[in-house]
């Protein structure tokens, strides 16, 4: 549930001042938790079935050919920017990594790193599922919750700058709104889980006396206490210490002790080798099921081979042209992700179970819905605005 969007959250909240950006975090800690809570209830709400892929659990709640045409786009679209997001980050820390430890070495463009990251996923995306994976899932765990205290314990060490600004960066009224807006995408690309969720539940043995949704439901809550754990310290005490002149990317901002900030940024390296696979695998899923089933391809390792490395190399190709951090994040935090996880579930819930109009359900439900449509609305404006200032300046594949 940790990812890597939690390094932006310092200057999300420099986007959101003070008193709108607390006030977003436990809103987007409390939303996400009760759209996951429904995610987890309704994977086994029909006897005898299990709704192990999100886009089942959709043609279910609005038929065959409408749910899928809804929850597939969605969920691919989350899936692919997450793992281009993640190139960016795991190029950008293995740079920031050679940098710390090596400052008298000769300088690398960030294109070289992107693909020096890549390279591991040409080979680790040939494992064959979720299960193959936990030993790589549970290092990438361990990494984010390294690397998340690093941030805030030496952010909290190094203290208050001299010269610290809490106003918002912006001069004009427009940028401030768009920024905004922008800042509003961070923080809902930081609470990525939903769109794997159910097939992290498919692997949970279930039966009638023990459903599943009991031991996932406390994992849930765990991972949950954790989110919280590292998300308000890094967001609260980043902004605190470097006010709005904090990097979109808080280990950016650090530079001392070398040593440690270099682990620090391994440490994002190894979690983004982790998670990018983990958005991975359900891609690789529908593209060799579409291919196999549809196709009337042979499930042959050559396949297999084939269009992993392909999606490896556009995701690797995306990142490479776009490697602007901050602005991708917003984009594709409002674009994609505020839908799967902020208002979809809400939707079929309602299609499903039909609460009583103005009951508590109906209301919170619509509530999610209202402020996660807002939410996909402005977002991707602000994240779209911040990739074109980022490029203006930038040489592509220089």
């Amino acid at each position: 549930m940790v990812g890597a969007g939690v390094l932006s959250l310092p200057y999300a909240m420099a986007q959101l001042g003070w008193g709108p950006g607390v006030v977003v975090l436990i809103l987007s800690w409390i939303i996400t938790l009760y759209t996951l809570w429904q995610m987890v209830e309704m994977h086994e709400m029909v006897p005898g079935k299990r709704f192990d892929r999100y886009h089942e659990l959709g043609q279910y709640a609005f038929g065959e050919k409408l749910g899928l045409y809804i929850v597939v786009p969605q969920q691919v679209l989350v899936e692919v920017s997450v793992d281009i997001v993640y190139m960016v980050t795991g190029g950008k820390s293995l740079k920031k990594f050679h940098d710390v430890v090596c400052k008298d070495c000769k300088d690398i463009k960030l294109t070289y790193f992107i693909m020096i990251f890549a390279s591991v996923h040409f080979v680790i995306s040939h494992l064959p599922n979720f299960n193959s994976i936990s030993g790589v899932s549970l290092c990438a765990a361990v990494m984010s919750l390294s690397y998340s205290t690093i941030a805030w314990v030496t952010s909290a060490d190094k203290g208050v700058q001299p010269d610290v600004d809490y106003s918002y960066k912006a001069k004009t009224d427009s940028g401030v709104v768009f920024n905004f807006f922008t800042a509003l995408g961070d923080v809902a690309f930081a609470y990525a889980g939903h769109n794997v969720v159910l097939e992290i539940q498919a692997t949970i043995p279930s039966t009638p006396e023990k459903p599943s949704k009991d031991p996932m439901w406390r994992g849930v809550i765990v991972a949950y206490i954790v989110v919280a754990f590292c998300y308000f310290p890094v967001a609260l005490i980043g902004y605190w210490v470097f006010g709005n002149k904090v990097e979109d990317n808080i280990l950016m901002s650090l530079e001392k002790p070398a040593w440690l900030i270099g682990m620090a940024n391994l440490f994002v390296v190894i979690h983004v080798i982790g998670s990018y696979q983990i958005y991975a695998m359900p891609v690789f899923d529908m593209i060799e099921t579409v291919l196999v089933k549809k196709l009337n391809f042979r499930p042959t390792f050559m396949l297999r081979f084939i269009t992993r490395n392909i999606y490896v190399v556009c995701t690797m190709f995306v990142a490479m042209t776009f490697p602007f951090f901050g602005g991708l994040l917003g984009f594709f935090g409002g674009f994609a992700f505020a839908p799967t996880t902020y208002f979809l579930p809400c939707i079929m819930w309602l299609a499903i179970y039909k609460p009583r109009k103005f009951s508590l359900s109906w209301w919170a439900n619509w509530t999610c819905i209202v402020l996660g449509l807002l939410l996909m609305t402005v977002a991707p404006i602000g994240g779209l605005r911040q990739i074109i200032l980022s490029s203006k300046g930038y040489k592509f594949y220089s």
